[in-house]
């Protein structure tokens, strides 16, 4: 898309730009920005401001041309400024004089994201702009002001920690430091209703519902909520859909990665010899990833096997035939570290 961009600069400024902003929306909506992050690129880039209204979901969202919060989302609408629809919600820029020359494509491309973001979220009805205020709250580049009257609505204490918690299903929750998820111990991620959330629900709780996936932020000062919800999304990489072809925790906080978060970094996690490798033999033997799983987070064979609920030696039938599928021990401390290593390389390569 850049290499396009610089030849149609050579023929086309216009078309240059219009390519560019493209690109820009599309990394947006790949990044899973948020609806804050998408009105903001439309104000920016047309150099004027821009909103987003969706009175189904009492969605209002303003942001200046120079990209800061505008905290007046009541102010008139006015017929003359061009619109784009994006679903039930309308984006709009307010520009009084003539079109600029990328507004048509700015107004498509972020309506189209807006839309994308919204459609995610269509199942929940949320409460006093509930969804803007938690995009408002982890978002950096708001005003401090803007971000405490947001943590004020969402019932947040202004003097207590907090820390987010993202759920794979873009979910964002905000929850105070008393909540139980940071207690020491294993959490799942299933009580956590009655919390500030944007997006939509975990699914239910039931005999066959797949648990929700999360990653957990630090708790730290309402100000400093965008770096927890930074790390939060980084701790969900790390989880696993507990599964048998996706073993491990559905639960991970950052603070608990430890080193372990600058695996995060790898620009192709899937690209590792061991992990090529790993999913080469995970697919001549369905209980390998299982099996890895058990015996890399236990203190011994005999723990592994009580997990697995296998007879001793039939665990260790199942370790043989694994070293020769992978081509190295899971017996020794570095076999074993290889092995988890392997494992956690191939969650962040299943979630990008």
């Amino acid at each position: 898309m850049k290499d396009l961009a610089v030849r149609l600069a050579a023929l086309d400024a216009d078309a240059s730009a219009a390519v560019q902003v493209i690109a820009y929306f599309d990394g947006l909506v790949e990044a899973g920005a948020g609806l804050q992050s998408i009105v903001r690129g439309a104000a920016v880039l047309a150099g004027c401001p821009a909103r987003l209204d969706d009175p189904t979901r009492r969605v209002h969202i303003r942001v200046l041309a120079d990209g800061s919060s505008a905290t007046d989302s009541d102010q008139q609408i006015h017929n003359r400024w061009p619109l784009a629809a994006a679903g039930s919600a309308t984006l709009r820029l307010e520009r009084d004089g003539p079109p600029g020359p990328v507004d048509p494509m700015v107004l498509e491309r972020a309506a189209t994201a807006a839309r994308t973001i919204l459609d995610r979220t269509r199942g929940r009805a949320p409460a006093a702009d509930e969804i803007a205020l938690i995009e408002l709250l982890v978002d950096a580049a708001a005003p401090p002001d803007a971000r405490h009257r947001a943590a004020r609505h969402l019932g947040l204490p202004p003097d207590a920690p907090a820390f987010a918690m993202v759920l794979h299903t873009g979910d964002v929750r905000i929850k105070p430091l008393t909540d139980t998820v940071h207690s020491p111990g294993p959490q799942p991620p299933d009580g956590i209703a009655n919390t500030a959330s944007a997006g939509r629900s975990a699914p239910a709780a039931g005999p066959t519902a797949t648990p929700a996936r999360a990653g957990i932020g630090p708790a730290v000062p309402v100000l400093e909520l965008p770096a927890s919800y930074r790390a939060a999304r980084i701790a969900l990489r790390f989880t696993a859909a507990g599964t048998e072809d996706d073993p491990g925790e559905v639960a991970i906080r950052y603070d608990d990665l430890g080193a372990l978060a600058a695996l995060a970094a790898i620009p192709d996690p899937g690209a590792v010899p061991d992990v090529i490798t790993l999913d080469h033999a995970a697919a001549t033997a369905p209980w390998l990833l299982p099996t890895l799983h058990a015996v890399a987070t236990t203190i011994s064979l005999r723990a592994a096997a009580a997990r697995l609920r296998l007879h001793h030696s039939t665990l260790q039938d199942r370790v043989t035939h694994a070293e020769k599928l992978l081509g190295w021990s899971i017996r020794d401390p570095h076999g074993l570290l290889r092995t988890q290593l392997a494992l956690t390389l191939r969650r962040l390569r299943r979630n990008p």
